[in-house]
């Protein structure tokens, strides 16, 4: 049977409109199911604290529970090729750091490629590092840590939460820009030996996110000496720079972000998007933010995606002439 040219074009019309319908129908659907926010370290230091309260608050937002699922070891390895790998379905997102672009400067081989495996989603803010010291220390300024540091080449150890991290490669920048020789201890996390070693005076100093380390040094667990922003954290206005201290133009920001695996459908790429932007501007996330020194800034994915290519570009060059592998 011949159908009439009006219905003809009806149909058509809504044929065509039907994959349009199927993607938002799919985008109001997602989630049906929990949601896993994987940390490529252990609980406890400040890329776990600062997962548990965005996955809280999206845990509402969602009405499906956010998951966190610590894979801490090999710099953040384990967990990225976990998500790289996972079913892009949108119920697997990454905590991206710096290693997520970094560790293919710091590893032979990777199971992953960190330009194609991933979608960016957003920023979730800055940070900076902190460098402390045991309180038992004799050293109570940054200034007297570089002259001691000077005077003692190849003595002085330092503890991060592992080879290639941000906390890291800021150590080996200063140890760069200001001719002084230490000697990196690597730990697995803050919460994985690091801290304890430091108040033990098993390591004579510490590099670390203020996340990890900011209500530590607050309290006198530890004796904070710098940030390595180039100028003070708003959230943490007590303690002074590296580069106001002896080192002039030092300045090693971290971050945080949110990445899921490539092939995620665009429709739910955007929900997500949209959601952890609107989390992410909330003044009740920003104060919780506060105690880890954290400024939150949420991006969109192509600003993302740009932040993290000059972050490559930024510390290739610097890993091979220090010839830094990762273990």
């Amino acid at each position: 049977m011949k159908l009439p040219r009006r219905q003809f074009l009806q149909l058509a019309v809504s044929a065509a409109a039907l994959p349009a319908v199927s993607r938002i129908a799919r985008a109001q659907a997602w989630p049906s199911r929990p949601v896993r926010l994987v940390v490529g370290f252990p609980a406890g230091g400040g890329a776990d604290a600062a997962a548990r309260i965005v996955a809280n608050r999206l845990s509402e937002v969602w009405g499906q529970q956010v998951v966190i699922e610590n894979k801490g070891g090999a710099g953040g390895n384990i967990a990225i090729d976990t998500v790289a790998h996972a079913a892009p379905d949108g119920y697997t997102i990454l905590l991206g750091l710096p290693g997520l672009v970094i560790n293919r400067f710091l590893y032979a081989s990777l199971t992953y490629d960190p330009v194609t495996d991933f979608a960016p989603v957003s920023l979730i803010g800055i940070y900076g590092n902190l460098l402390v010291v045991s309180n038992s220390s004799p050293l109570k300024t940054f200034p007297e840590f570089l002259a001691y540091a000077k005077a003692n080449p190849g003595k002085v150890t330092f503890a991060t939460p592992g080879v290639g991290t941000s906390p890291h490669l800021a150590a080996e920048l200063l140890k760069h820009r200001a001719g002084i020789d230490l000697i990196h201890v690597p730990y697995r996390g803050v919460a994985a030996g690091g801290m304890s070693d430091l108040i033990a005076g098993r390591v004579d100093s510490m590099f670390n996110t203020t996340g990890s380390l900011l209500q530590a040094a607050r309290t006198g667990t530890v004796r904070g000496l710098a940030v390595t922003l180039a100028e003070r954290a708003g959230t943490a206005p007590e303690f002074p720079t590296i580069a106001e201290s002896g080192v002039p133009g030092f300045d090693v920001p971290g971050w945080y972000g949110l990445v899921a695996p490539a092939k995620t459908p665009p429709d739910i790429l955007r929900k997500m998007h949209a959601d952890a932007a609107t989390v992410l501007a909330e003044h009740s996330i920003k104060v919780k933010f506060e105690p880890l020194g954290v400024d939150v800034q949420s991006s969109t994915p192509e600003a993302f995606a740009a932040r993290m290519r000059a972050e490559s570009e930024l510390w290739g060059p610097i890993i091979k002439a220090a010839n830094i592998k990762g273990e």
